[in-house]
């Protein structure tokens, strides 16, 4: 039989001005020149936005008129344009895998902007490496995966509720598993909403009577997830309740965890006197009104929240539930004084900003503290409190008497939010939240594809940014379960059985669980699960894995390329 004659490469290369990202350093036309003499280049031109339509249209034309059975592209970061490039050489006839990216505005204009002989001489290299890499590439098949159309929402608050409504309303089976007896979350403790003063209760009830009511939902309350074991599509999940073990299977997740909030335990008293207060607590006595007619009432901002050592974070809510609560206490007793301390005012959107100059109009004080300076809480045998703070307008000390400091404390992640980020293997941020997988291209996204997360397990965000939030989530989780597959990436991991030994290296560094050993204790990889990061081949022993797409002959043309001259 004879043997099947070797592609000869015709490779196209698009090099692109990005306006002045890369044309303003880089002499561009030069570097089209320069690749124009590269061996293998049948054809090679500029674009001043390559990722344009009409960029987009001219790399497809010339795939066709010229041949190519090679495509680079010498333009930004790949992160962010790759997939477009691909697309385009796919809907021209070329497997996808046949295109390279030379990132010749991050690694290159921008890097060295003051040096714009050097910057494109390295544009070149760039380019020369790119072309040496796409000689050696290989069409690739991507698995496809079948997917169950059903979906698992963990947390059963705000953001949980509406995302499984509206999964459930596009006709998928839900399940949502809740820690606590019943449904609402950190809502279920609020008395009203900002900025529109909406009776949370209310709120609160239509949603869960909704839920309920949804006969392709399934409320597991008193539940918390044990296991979570499968990829995109199929995952296991065990569930525990009532101390029993549930099984589900489930095509797509998401993570509606919530928030907690923060107690400050010895901090301006709180505890010591119980006319120190919480704005969580404050609410409870709110809402059940409670709340007795105080003289006076400081509250106090940023306590436990934007530290040097500690929580750097704003909890970005803070500020707008002072003022509504501010508020909601005068137009309970308009006698009292109220005094708001703060560092920076954060009441972004207009609604907020409304509500920030109504308290102004209805006598609310608002006193500006620096870091440096921050307020002193005392108490007389009394139980009455004395403030003493520096208002930075003044310039100069205060002190007020108090019978009420309530203290405006951030949310914070959940106690078991690095369990069930174990259990998932997606990442938490520096934060303690967890951490999207890009936070432009996919804000609501793990990098484990399959996985989501919205509400303030994200981050601290208020209700109606959760909702937002949690309305994108449940369109990202639907798309999988409406074409009943997905495409995994072809970039994944191979083991050569021959070489692998057992050692199990790969095993337990693969940050993605997709390394296995079977049952003669030989590696294998789940490829719908491999990230194709490559840790398992740079650290297998026994040189017995093997990147697709990036194989050992691949880099090594492209570090040879990079030594040439």
């Amino acid at each position: 039989m004879a043997t099947p004659k070797k592609e000869i490469p015709r490779v196209g290369v698009f090099v692109c001005h990005c306006g002045i990202n890369i044309g303003g350093v880089v002499k561009v036309s030069e570097v089209v020149e320069f690749a124009k003499t590269i061996p293998d280049v049948a054809y090679a031109e500029a674009n001043l936005y390559t990722c344009s339509s009409e960029g987009i249209s001219k790399i497809k034309e010339a795939i066709k008129k010229y041949n190519l059975n090679r495509v680079v592209v010498a333009s930004c970061t790949p992160r962010t344009h790759e997939p477009l490039f691909r697309n385009a050489c796919e809907e021209a006839g070329l497997n996808k895998y046949l295109f390279e990216m030379a990132n010749i505005r991050d690694q290159c204009s921008w890097a060295h902007m003051h040096e714009p002989e050097k910057a494109t001489t390295k544009a070149k290299d760039l380019v020369k490496m790119a072309v040496a890499k796409a000689r050696l590439l290989e069409p690739q098949d991507e698995p496809e995966i079948d997917v169950t159309p059903s979906a698992l929402v963990i947390g059963g608050g705000i953001s949980g509720m509406t995302a499984a409504l509206s999964m459930a309303n596009q006709g998928f089976n839900v399940n949502i598993v809740e820690r606590e007896p019943e449904l609402g979350g950190m809502l279920a403790k609020l008395h009203m909403l900002c900025p529109n003063f909406e009776d949370a209760s209310k709120a609160l009830s239509s949603i869960v009577d909704a839920v309920k009511s949804n006969q392709k939902i399934n409320v597991l309350t008193s539940s918390e997830v044990e296991d979570v074991k499968g990829f995109i599509g199929n995952f296991d999940v065990t569930v525990k309740k009532d101390d029993k073990p549930l099984k589900l299977n489930q095509g797509t997740i998401v993570v509606a965890t919530g928030a907690e909030n923060f107690e400050p335990i010895n901090m301006y008293g709180y505890k010591s006197n119980e006319n120190v207060l919480t704005q969580m607590q404050l609410e409870k006595l709110l809402k059940t009104g409670d709340l007795r007619k105080p003289d006076k009432v400081v509250m106090i901002q940023c306590v436990g929240a934007r530290e040097e050592k500690g929580r750097q974070y704003c909890s970005r809510i803070c500020c707008g539930v002072a003022i509504k609560n501010a508020l909601i206490i005068k137009d309970l007793y308009p006698e009292t004084e109220l005094f708001i301390i703060f560092r920076d005012l954060q009441t972004y959107g207009q609604e907020y900003e409304a509500c920030y100059t109504e308290a102004r109009e209805k006598g609310v004080h608002f006193i500006k503290y620096t870091s440096s300076n921050p307020p002193e809480v005392s108490s007389n045998s009394e139980g009455k409190l004395t403030i003493k703070t520096y208002d930075a307008f003044l310039k100069e000390m205060v002190e007020l008497e108090s019978d009420l400091v309530v203290l405006s404390t951030p949310l914070i992640p959940q106690k078991d939010a690095e369990k069930l980020s174990k259990i998932l293997k997606v990442p938490l941020g520096s934060d303690g939240f967890f951490f999207e997988a890009h936070v432009k291209l996919r804000p609501i996204d793990f990098a484990t594809d399959g996985i989501f997360v919205c509400g303030s397990a994200h981050s601290p965000k208020d209700i109606s940014e959760s909702i937002s939030q949690a309305l994108g989530v449940a369109s990202r989780a639907a798309i999988p379960m409406a074409n009943k597959h997905v495409r995994a990436d072809a970039i994944t991991s191979i083991i050569n059985e021959d070489l692998c030994s057992g050692c199990g290296t790969c095993v337990r560094i693969c940050p993605y669980g997709a390394i296995q050993k079977n049952e003669i204790g030989i590696a294998q990889v789940t490829s719908v699960v491999c990230k194709g990061c490559g840790t398992c081949a740079a650290s297998c022993p026994e040189k017995a894995i093997t990147m697709r797409h990036f194989t050992d002959d691949q880099i090594t043309a492209q570090a040879l390329a990079a030594l040439e001259g």
